[in-house]
């Protein structure tokens, strides 16, 4: 694969930054899209979660941003909110070589009107869902007759929640000249439909389309009593983290609970929480203050967090298509990861499409230790700033080691969203840091600080 400095015309400025990624070459996806994206083409592309394509689309879409026109000239439409903020993180430190690039988010949960105040002060590039990108419209707080390009992110999966006559009824809003990009992990014929709706002449690219088998370990568990089965297998497996989707909101809820009872740092991930709450869960199960993830399929596609150890499929999915996007989140980039499923014998009719591909574990073959927890070290520590105010993590980090005395050793990972900031601390050291902090200021300011649950 090429370098990133074989791209038609980039910038040293955006390589210094991209170099900080440590990515050594260009994956497929960017190396065939990145620069007929420049060249404007449309691109019609089939590429699965993972494999580098919002650089794909974003790296060009920030080069061929106009600084000294405040108006949106990309906008971003995705399935899930999840994978809007993704991508808006991904994009925020591509664009950092651009000062003053503003990239808004625009989906539920969040007030519509703050959202509106944010369009008003001009955006450059805009990532959203179509129900919410749809309401600014339907308000006429949102403009696109300066879009230069749309892209559609997982579009097959936009299609399966229904959202074709939105999507289309959003592109006429837009100039018909624009460039339109559509990426989808699969070719159903409604993609075919909504790419003859959307696209001009597109360059068709196909990469990374069959799940690399090799990387992710596939075995099922036929069971009576899934919750005994589950317990064996942490207590066997030994994960370092853990994601376990159940098909229903009751049953995350419910399976959290039950692990919480028996000692295990777990959060749970549903469409009922609201966005702050979605948020601070995927947060604090990617720094280690949560090791396991109960989830229903809003984690399925959009959640990006390396290094998931293992992947448990509480409930069977529904579909095929599903499966692959939940086993997906394991085995990411050059990792490998193990995928286990249960299954009562009479859903075996329901599983036949993943026993054909995966082995068949035996219960009696695992070795159990029945005192291993899925208990963390650490604990989550908020602050009330963040982008917006300038903070960043090498800020946070010197005040906590300088004026604090916390050896950095105690200190995990550091996330910096656009109004907080979450600073995972060993929970030996979390109540000095939470109250030295009522008087200890930040770069000149003093902060809030809190603990999460």
């Amino acid at each position: 694969m090429a370098s990133f400095d074989t791209i038609t015309n980039i910038p040293k400025a955006l390589l210094d930054i991209i170099d900080t990624f440590n990515f050594s070459k260009m994956s497929e996806i960017q190396e065939k899209a990145i620069d007929p994206i420049l060249e404007g083409k449309d691109i019609l592309a089939q590429s699965k979660t993972g494999s580098g394509k919002t650089l794909a689309f974003g790296i060009p879409c920030i080069m061929r941003t106009d600084m000294s026109r405040n108006k949106p000239q990309t906008i971003i439409i995705t399935p899930t909110r999840e994978l809007a903020e993704q991508i808006a993180v991904e994009l925020r430190k591509v664009a950092a070589y651009k000062p003053n690039m503003k990239i808004l988010t625009l989906y539920g949960g969040v007030p519509l009107r703050a959202q509106a105040e944010s369009l008003a002060k001009g955006a450059h590039i805009l990532i959203g869902t179509p129900g919410r990108i749809q309401d600014h419209l339907a308000k006429e707080t949102l403009v696109l007759d300066s879009i230069k390009t749309l892209v559609l992110d997982e579009a097959d999966r936009m299609l399966d929640m229904g959202f074709y006559d939105e999507i289309v009824k959003i592109g006429s809003n837009m100039p018909k000249n624009r460039q339109t990009l559509l990426f989808s992990a699969t070719f159903p014929p409604k993609i075919e439909k909504l790419a003859k709706a959307l696209l001009k002449h597109p360059l068709n690219i196909k990469v990374d389309t069959v799940q690399e088998r090799t990387k992710i370990e596939e075995i099922v568990y036929e069971t009576s009593d899934k919750f005994k089965t589950l317990t064996a297998l942490i207590q066997s497996y030994k994960p370092g983290s853990l994601l376990i989707f159940c098909n229903t909101k009751a049953e995350v809820i419910s399976l959290t609970d039950k692990l919480h009872r028996r000692g295990h740092s777990v959060i749970d991930l549903h469409g009922d929480l609201d966005q702050r709450e979605r948020n601070e869960a995927v947060i604090v199960f990617s720094n280690g203050s949560k090791r396991i993830l109960v989830a229903t399929d809003v984690a399925s596609r959009g959640l990006d967090i390396k290094d998931i150890d293992l992947i448990i499929n509480y409930d069977l999915p529904f579909d095929k298509e599903v499966y692959t996007h939940r086993i997906g989140r394991t085995g990411r980039a050059d990792a490998t990861g193990t995928a286990l499923s249960l299954y009562d014998p009479k859903e075996s009719s329901k599983c036949a499409y993943i026993t054909s591909q995966a082995r068949t574990g035996q219960m009696k073959d695992l070795r159990i230790d029945a005192s291993f927890k899925m208990a963390s070290e650490y604990d989550t520590l908020c602050l009330n700033g963040g982008e917006k105010t300038k903070l960043r993590a090498g800020d946070i980090l010197g005040t906590l080691c300088k004026e604090i005395g916390i050896d950095s050793n105690m200190i995990g990972k550091i996330n910096i969203t656009e109004t907080k900031s979450y600073v995972a601390l060993h929970h030996t050291v979390i109540d000095k840091v939470f109250k030295a902090l009522k008087n200890t200021k930040i770069k000149k300011k003093r902060y809030v600080a809190w603990i999460l649950d």
